[in-house]
């Protein structure tokens, strides 16, 4: 292993958008025995503190690369394309029709199928975004753009938090 891999090179997977869940959680597991600090306990307290940090450096790897979000805001920033999430917040003016438009719904839902109803077009918008994320990244490589894509799922990342607020609102 090596300390100036990225988290794509540390778990030998192509530095793209599209990964497969379960090889990363295979290679999440087969990294965590190389690294065990218990495998390094004959060769004294050192090494098991070097395994400790290369144990939190894969875990840190790894929560970043099983995430999609994480993913696309990884690769933006390893292509100079900055999320800048705290002070870009600029966004299309039909993204920002539509973030009003279920902000709106969610105030006036009244019961669980009408935060099921709002919840589902939520999820499916996000699908779609993903998908364009995936086009911009892996085929397009338009990073600038894809940046942006990300920092609209933050967005819908967030609103999906506020549907499972008014949810526990609604149950109690």
């Amino acid at each position: 292993m090596n300390l100036q891999s990225n988290d794509f090179e540390l778990f030998g997977v192509p530095a793209q958008f599209a990964q497969d869940p379960q090889q990363l959680a295979e290679h999440w597991k087969a990294l965590q025995k190389q690294a065990h600090p218990d495998r390094f306990a004959s060769q004294g307290a050192a090494a098991q503190r070097v395994a400790m940090q290369w144990s939190v450096r894969i875990n840190e790897a790894y929560q970043r690369l099983k995430d999609p979000l994480k993913r696309a805001a990884y690769l933006c920033e390893m292509h100079d394309a900055p999320i800048r999430a705290e002070d870009n917040t600029a966004m299309p003016t039909a993204f920002l029709m539509e973030q009003m438009e279920w902000r709106e719904a969610l105030e006036e839902a009244q019961s669980e199928a009408d935060i099921d109803a709002l919840a589902d077009q939520v999820l499916g918008a996000r699908r779609a975004m993903l998908e364009r994320c995936q086009q911009l990244l892996d085929v397009e490589r338009d990073y600038a753009q894809a940046a942006q894509q990300v920092r609209a799922l933050m967005f819908v990342a967030r609103f999906s938090g506020d549907i499972d607020r008014r949810r526990e609102q609604l149950g109690q």
